[in-house]
């Protein structure tokens, strides 16, 4: 059973590595490995999507606000759309990425090629269409790429943003469309592990350090959103591509040297 001190730890790092370009799952499987952090569990696992649901929530209260009292609109039509891609590939594959999560051996080369489309992309001309401008094709194809970032160290934000921007739009938007596509996705795979959890006895001892770190990736989500959208806002992703570089280039080699 993971110490309180762990529960922390992992809550932060997937707070802030869910919604920054970098890879969640790939973080937890590298401070699982290298730092000796013993398997969450399906129930920690399942409150830590959660937390970052909740993160979501309150950074765009006002979206999900009108989603709630639109279901029909054009917003919510564009993020069903949009899941749709991203559920099939998850569940027709669904025991593919469990494997090659659980192996780890995938994700070196894996942050490598996050690293480079973020490069490749930010290099490109920036489009000007607005959120406004959004249409099904849009969310299908980010979709699409949503449900591919299953993979464990693609980056699920890094491959939904720059399919937006390679689609043309305003870079703040493009964020902003990425983060509101990953509440559906979230809570699908939150209501598949619950369902899963029916099958598993809950310990009530471990109740409180669990809430200490899904607490704990609430709020380390809402400041990678803040940031987040600051940068792509201002500034450059780019940054991003090189730090996965360097950690994807540092675990292949490892593997080479058979300490992986």
């Amino acid at each position: 059973m993971l110490n309180v001190l762990e529960h922390i730890v992992l809550g932060i790092v997937q707070g802030l590595t869910e919604f920054l370009p970098i890879s969640s799952t790939g973080h937890l499987v590298i401070f699982g490995k290298w730092f000796g952090l013993r398997e969450a569990g399906l129930l920690f696992d399942t409150m830590l999507h959660f937390g970052t649901l909740l993160a979501v929530i309150v950074y765009y209260w006002q979206e999900v606000r009108y989603i709630l009292t639109h279901p029909l609109g054009k917003l919510t039509r564009l993020l069903v759309v949009g899941t749709i891609p991203t559920g099939v590939i998850g569940l027709a594959f669904e025991d593919f990425f469990d494997t090659i999560s659980q192996s780890g051996q995938t994700i070196g080369v894996e942050f490598i090629a996050t690293g480079v489309i973020i490069w490749a992309v930010e290099s490109m001309r920036q489009g000007k269409r607005t959120f406004a401008d959004i249409n099904y094709t849009d969310a299908l194809i980010i979709g699409t790429l949503q449900g591919v970032a299953i993979l464990p160290a693609i980056s699920r934000s890094g491959l939904t943003i720059t399919g937006a921007l390679l689609r043309g739009l305003d870079r703040s938007d493009a964020a902003r469309f990425s983060f509101l596509l990953s509440m559906p996705a979230i809570l699908g795979a939150s209501l598949l592990q619950t369902k899963k959890l029916l099958d598993h006895p809950i310990d009530s001892t471990a109740l409180m350090p669990m809430l200490a770190g899904t607490l704990c990736a609430a709020l380390a989500g809402y400041v990678a959103i803040r940031w987040m959208v600051k940068i792509i806002s201002t500034g450059s992703m780019k940054g991003f591509a090189y730090y996965v570089w360097v950690l994807g280039i540092g675990i292949v080699t490892i593997q080479i040297l058979g300490y992986w």
